[in-house]
């Protein structure tokens, strides 16, 4: 039989402050997380030979990883240094980049969405001590075809979407969609796009053996003539699933660790990077994407209602594109000044990341809960540009 290439994929993110809240109002939920991302290095280790998966890793959270105020508060749950030093290890890891809030890309002006990936790609960087990064994960599976020129300039290679938004190009069965990497074009940029099996992954989330995972493989990929790709995506910190500190009652220490035995025995199924496919097999066919994200517990992913299903979700969006335009807007007036106003200079820095921040998908994505998350950094952007211009007076 042919082997199946298996790509795992773990989306980790936590909005601005979450956990430092979480430790104080609901400690063990802070721990059940931080256990969560600590046992993903630690389960691969006994299986360099064949475990592989890839993490996505907000902006936001590897800010909080990092800080060392944060590292001291949770060294006797975790040691933070320590585990962003074995996310390093490309033998087992291989980190995908992302937006550094955390937005929904195409929901966002498109002036706000390279500073995303921008800074990202700086902490990113400067913490995983890379020089690149080969994929992109789209937060929230955000994505529409106009941000490939974006991600192409940013020197990513492929980029992961959802497998109920493509179409084919060129013409395609069933199983060739779904298991094979394609191109897709936007004038005339290109980027490889990597198909999430929406049903996998649902059963990923949800909790599943490894015998029901390797028989329904099996059968959807049975008439592959080529090297099928399956690729699975989920949340790797969110549900009982992942947080269940029991071992053998959490998808590491029951499901993958069976997965990777398996696999040291010649099995079948066999863990792979994605890098590592397409260095051997390529991307075959084009495709074209419609807009859309991942499902979540409540929408399907089209026209992004999880984030945009009620007034206020949508207000406080608009709200973001006018405020975006003033402080684009002053970025300009700045650079074409003549002068340097150091002062000025860090009230715009201080409203451009208030903005950005106000553009995090959690602010939308709890129905109305959040939104008020959003004005808040917006109010405090306004107050900052209001207060740049009271100083230079008129």
């Amino acid at each position: 039989m042919t082997t199946i290439h298996h790509a795992l994929v773990l989306n980790l993110h936590q909005p601005p402050g979450n956990l430092e809240h979480l430790l104080a109002e609901n400690e063990w939920e802070a721990k059940e997380i931080l256990y969560a991302y600590d046992r993903i290095a630690r389960t691969l280790w006994d299986y360099a030979d064949v475990g592989r998966a890839h993490i996505s890793l907000s902006g936001t959270l590897l800010e909080t990883l990092s800080s060392p105020e944060f590292q001291a508060r949770v060294y006797g749950i975790v040691d933070c240094g320590a585990m962003l030093w074995h996310w390093q290890n490309e033998r087992i890891i291989e980190v995908l980049g992302t937006g550094y809030y955390h937005p929904v890309l195409p929901l966002i002006p498109e002036a706000d969405r390279a500073e995303h990936l921008s800074r990202w790609l700086s902490i990113g960087k400067h913490l995983l001590w890379r020089p690149n990064f080969n994929g992109f994960w789209p937060p929230e599976m955000g994505f529409s075809m106009e941000l490939i020129p974006l991600l192409q300039q940013c020197g990513y290679r492929y980029v992961i979407v959802d497998s109920d938004h493509i179409e084919p190009v060129t013409p395609m069965r069933w199983e060739e969609l779904r298991y094979r990497p394609h191109i897709a074009r936007y004038g005339d940029a290109e980027i490889i796009v990597i198909v999430r099996d929406r049903d996998l992954s649902d059963a990923q989330e949800a909790g599943m053996e490894f015998g029901w995972f390797a028989n329904e493989l099996a059968e959807r990929t049975k008439w592959c003539d080529f090297p099928p790709l399956v690729t699975t995506c989920t949340d790797g910190e969110n549900g009982g699933w992942f947080r269940n500190t029991t071992a053998g009652s959490n998808f590491w220490s029951c499901f993958y660790r069976e997965l990777m035995e398996s696999a040291r025995n010649d099995g079948d199924v066999q863990p792979t990077f994605i890098t590592d496919y397409l260095r051997t097999y390529g991307a075959h066919g084009e495709v074209t994407v419609r807009t859309g994200a991942w499902n979540t517990g409540w929408h399907h992913g089209r026209d992004f209602l999880q984030w945009t299903g009620s007034e206020a979700q949508k207000e406080a969006l608009a709200r973001v594109q006018t405020v975006s335009a003033a402080v684009r807007a002053a970025l300009e007036r700045a650079a074409a000044a003549e002068t340097v106003d150091v002062d000025a200079g860090e009230r715009l820095d201080q409203a451009h990341w208030l903005l950005l921040r106000a553009e995090t998908s959690c602010n939308f994505y709890w129905g109305e809960d959040w939104v008020h998350r959003c004005h808040a950094d917006l109010d405090a952007a306004e107050a900052a540009l209001r207060s740049n211009t009271e100083s230079c007076g008129p």
